[in-house]
């Protein structure tokens, strides 16, 4: 998995790309939020465009990040989940606790 940060005004986008499935990755998105979060940033969108599959660990990793972000008063978003994440999230029920969004610039408009 490889990670990508970057900027739009007040909203960080992490950009994921390859398989979230724990490990290391956890430590680095968690790393992420946590620098984030340091720097005054409350507003993350994970781009997941270029993620090739996730599974539960994945999926924790997500809920954890999204945990941090709550208790510190920010939000998240996941943007450009391909059909099968969308499942995943579907069958785990947490598609009611992830704010989706189709394509960046809905979700950077919703977020200001």
């Amino acid at each position: 998995m490889s990670v990508n940060v970057s900027k739009q005004e007040d909203v960080v986008i992490i950009e994921l790309a390859g398989k979230i499935m724990g490990g290391p990755e956890a430590s680095e998105i968690n790393d992420q939020v946590h620098t984030q979060i340091d720097q005054n940033y409350r507003k993350i969108l994970i781009d997941l465009a270029q993620v090739d599959w996730m599974n539960s660990s994945g999926l924790g990793i997500l809920i954890g990040a999204m945990t941090t972000l709550k208790n510190n008063d920010g939000v998240m978003g996941l943007v450009n989940a391909s059909e099968r994440i969308k499942n995943l999230l579907k069958i785990t029920k947490l598609l009611e606790v992830f704010h989706l969004y189709d394509n960046l610039e809905e979700a950077i408009a919703d977020m200001k």
